[in-house]
């Protein structure tokens, strides 16, 4: 973790504020209407003329319209101009929005949904922006909200006040600020590709132990199959319906779920929430809801039915717990025999069985799968000895993998984390950074 030593003011006064507490003496408490100007400018049929951006956890993005990934428009006529150096709020659902500032590096237009204004030219926008930036992070305007949406009207924007030092120091604490926070972001990123490193080590140790076994003096044949590719000679190819069946969960949907009762899983906790295995239901619904729903036994297979990109449809789990338990729509039920039930999660998950998956998926917005084409995947069927070692295997590698994975994951925290409190800290002058 990178230190960095800062002075405090010399003189502080109280800024009226509770969590905010004392301010700079020089700094000035200043309502927004001095210092934003609202734009609308809608972009009516020039909108070809125009970048789409988006407003995300990252900044301000250009939207790839060449391959286009979500929901659009028939027309943007309604969309607004957004300039370089304009600010982006969202000023509605606030509380449940991951980013409602941004400070667009592009100029291109957005959804009218969206707040655009312009600062004022005698203050320093990136200054602003980290203000609003940190104000964001902890939903400090909560105050401002009304109605069932969590909406910040107008005349409450341009009412709260922000706290302003001097320009000359204001522009001091952004280049800081750009210069501190590019050196933390950096590390991140190096951190962030050392993760994506172990995912795709682990990838490729699945693979290796799911189609070639752990032996590796083993003599291998063509499997016959693509993404298989050679397997040991004594192996074979077996299509997912000549050793199983397929069914379909149902019976409930999330406006069933209680605080209790029989445990119950929707095709999101698949998604969401496992990798490998599930050992007990995550939900709950009530006995007579349960009646009516699809049970679920120890060692079956569970896919998602659904997904929201075709690389993400089918992703599958063992349901390993004894525990009465139902499956919710979108989740697909594979009952097999005479296999290890982990083994055929790991050959799954692999990512050639997750393009053959794909393969047999339809759907653009949201992709779907089903039981009837997914029972003509093939896999690798090694014998069952011989399964249940190359998963112990492959569980006890993963294990290593996950426990270097979750230390990378909670350093790159504690860097956000610090990020976080080193522009608190600058942009409420609670330090001075000169």
């Amino acid at each position: 973790m990178m230190e960095i030593k800062l002075a405090k003011y010399n003189v502080y006064k109280d800024s009226g504020v509770k969590w905010l507490g004392k301010i700079p003496e020089s700094w000035e408490a200043l309502s927004n209407k001095f210092i934003f100007k609202l734009k609308k400018i809608q972009v009516g049929k020039k909108s070809s003329d125009y970048d789409l951006l988006s407003l995300t956890l990252n900044g301000v993005i250009k939207r790839d319209m060449e391959n286009p990934q979500g929901k659009f428009p028939a027309e943007f006529d309604t969309y607004q101009e957004v300039k370089k150096g304009d600010f982006i709020f969202c000023l509605f659902d606030v509380e449940e929005t991951p980013r409602t500032v941004g400070l667009s590096s592009f100029d291109g237009m957005i959804t009218g949904a969206y707040t655009i204004m312009q600062p004022q030219d005698d203050f320093d926008r990136i200054f602003l922006y980290y203000f609003y930036l940190n104000l964001d992070s902890t939903k400090r305007m909560k105050p401002l909200y009304t109605g069932l949406r969590n909406t910040i009207s107008k005349e409450n924007f341009f009412s709260f006040k922000t706290f302003i030092p001097p320009l000359e120091e204001q522009t001091e604490i952004a280049k800081f600020l750009d210069d501190k926070t590019a050196k933390i972001d950096h590390a991140i990123s190096i951190k962030q590709k050392q993760i994506d490193l172990l995912k795709e080590r682990r990838q490729i140790l699945i693979h290796k132990a799911v189609t070639q076994g752990i032996n590796s003096n083993v003599k291998l044949k063509d499997s016959g199959v693509e993404w298989i590719g050679e397997i040991p000679e004594h192996w074979e190819v077996k299509r997912l319906a000549s050793f199983g069946k397929f069914s379909k969960g149902g019976g409930f949907s999330k406006a069933d779920l209680t605080e209790d009762g029989v445990s119950a899983i929707l095709y999101g906790d698949i998604y969401t929430k496992y990798d490998i295995e599930i050992t007990k239901g995550v939900r709950f619904i009530s006995n007579e809801t349960a009646k009516k729903s699809i049970s679920i036994k120890k060692g079956d297979i569970l896919f998602t039915g659904s997904g929201e990109t075709m690389e993400d449809i089918g992703k599958c789990v063992v349901f390993s717990s004894d525990e009465k338990t139902v499956a919710g729509g979108d989740v697909i039920i594979f009952e097999q025999f005479g296999n290890n039930n982990l083994f055929l999660s790991y050959v799954l998950n692999t990512e050639g069985a997750k393009y053959e998956k794909a393969r047999y998926s339809k759907g653009e917005i949201i992709v779907h799968t089903y039981g009837s084409k997914l029972r003509n995947i093939y896999i690798p069927i090694p014998p069952l000895v011989e399964q249940e070692k190359i998963a112990e295997y492959v569980d006890n590698a993963m294990n290593k993998i996950a426990t270097a994975i979750s230390l990378k994951e909670k350093e790159i925290e504690k860097l956000k984390e610090y990020k976080a409190s080193l522009i608190n800290s600058v942009v409420t002058g609670k330090v001075r950074v000169s």
